[in-house]
């Protein structure tokens, strides 16, 4: 019975992750008003649906009475992540706040994952779970898509910002980002940014790659999925997520066409996908290129770098990445050509010309460090032994899902997130982060006891 109820609300939680943004932003509005940050009780209901999940799963293990605690490498290299980073906040900052909200973004599913594949999940349930994720992604790509043509008073009818492309942690959402230095929506869908849009969207196009290249026939529902998953994914314009996908593809290709027909069919793609790669980028150069993002993906990883270098032993959790920008001013960096004039129509924003802060002037600005790359990012806020831990719990993972679930899609989706946080902070989205490690859970599970 506690299985059941465990597996039904893993089921709800994985159907209404992917709507949180856009739950939260029309519910703080309706209980609030326009123009207010997301509620706290309303943006924690799936840490306590989480929190319920693996207290029922923790309940089943007890119940079993196992003989003894067994752990593996995996779980060595978690908790180990987790002891460090007591240790380094408690000797440096030790913001109980700032470190609650690190914790939660780089380790509350970490922990997650080791209640879940320590618990019994039934076979109907993973069929169950990739069906639900499926139809979850026909229906936020379908909301993306039609997002691109609705005007900017649906937005703000629903509780969205005014203002585009830009975070405020004391206020509600941005309506839509767009590509740097054109009026182009990027599609954010149900999501807080097209970034984690895209790579959302990563989970139902790995389930479905899973199933073109299993050799069976592919039925007009799995096609007309694919292309609408394909075609949002497209519209997001994150090129994280095109890279991750095109990875995924090729590995799903390397691990599935015959060794005498390998080569040619992986030629083929890496050719047919650089061409059109190739063309695109020559017909719109600004929406491929973008020199004002690709400068902050270069030059931020760098400082990070550095910060590691004068840090070695880190600076505690929260100091780098999402929960910085949760306590911080937003500031948007211009090169020093470029006119801030715009930024005027809100005061509160800190807008810089290269190095010098020109808005506001009462008062220098306290800006987020966002380091661009998910691995840094724990070297900021855990020191050089936190960046290897982590580094090496990928590398070990990676390696066990090819052992155990290698004919699973939990491996090309880790792989995807994986290769994406390179260059973006891919594990900050509660959505992506959640539902991916409770798959690696499921899978190494069922795999390993199978």
């Amino acid at each position: 019975m506690l299985q059941r109820l465990r597996e039904r609300l893993t089921l709800v939680l994985l159907a209404l992750l992917p709507l949180h943004a856009l739950l939260v932003t029309v519910g703080t509005g309706l209980l609030m008003g326009k123009g207010h940050a997301p509620l706290a009780f309303l943006a924690l209901w799936k840490e306590a649906l989480l929190g319920a999940i693996l207290i029922l799963a923790l309940i089943e293990w007890v119940q079993a009475r196992p003989r003894r605690l067994q752990l593996d490498v995996i779980d060595g290299l978690i908790v180990a992540l987790i002891i460090l980073s007591a240790f380094v906040t408690v000797l440096t900052h030790g913001d109980l706040k700032l470190a609650l909200l690190g914790f939660k973004y780089d380790f509350v599913p970490l922990v997650a994952f080791l209640f879940v594949r320590r618990a019994t999940w039934s076979e109907q349930f993973q069929r169950a779970a990739f069906g639900v994720l499926l139809g979850a992604g026909v229906v936020v790509a379908l909301y993306g898509i039609l997002t691109i043509l609705l005007p900017i008073r649906f937005f703000l009818w629903l509780g969205y910002a005014p203002a585009h492309s830009l975070y405020f942690a004391d206020g509600p959402l941005a309506a839509f980002q767009q590509v740097s230095e054109t009026a182009l929506r990027r599609v954010q869908g149900t999501m807080s940014g097209p970034n984690q849009f895209g790579l959302w969207l990563l989970i139902p196009f790995g389930l479905l790659l899973m199933k073109v290249t299993s050799r069976k026939a592919i039925t007009i529902n799995q096609a007309t999925m694919g292309a609408l998953i394909l075609l949002a994914l497209f519209l997001t314009f994150s090129r994280a997520a095109w890279i991750a996908a095109f990875v995924m593809t090729i590995t799903a290709l390397c691990r599935s066409v015959p060794r005498p027909l390998l080569k040619s069919v992986v030629a083929g793609a890496v050719f047919i996908c650089v061409a059109v790669g190739i063309i695109a980028s020559l017909l719109f150069p600004s929406i491929f290129f973008r020199l004002s993002s690709s400068r902050g993906h270069l030059v931020r990883p760098l400082q990070a770098m550095g910060r590691m270098i004068r840090s070695p032993l880190g600076e505690g959790l929260g100091s780098a990445g999402p929960a910085s920008n949760r306590v911080s001013e937003t500031c948007v960096f211009l090169r020093p050509q470029d006119d801030p004039s715009w930024a005027k129509t809100t005061p509160t924003l800190c807008v810089f010309l290269g190095a010098t802060q020109v808005q506001p002037v009462d008062h220098e600005c306290r800006c987020p460090f966002l380091p661009e790359n998910w691995y840094l990012q724990i070297g900021v806020e855990l020191g050089i032994l936190g960046f290897l831990l982590f580094v090496a719990l990928t590398i070990v993972l990676l390696k066990s899902l090819v052992r155990v679930a290698g004919s699973s899609p939990a491996f090309l989706l880790f792989l995807g997130i994986s290769i994406a946080a390179l260059v973006l902070h891919a594990w900050e989205d509660s959505a992506v982060a959640y539902t991916v490690w409770l798959l690696l859970g499921m899978q190494i599970s069922r795999q390993s006891r199978s």
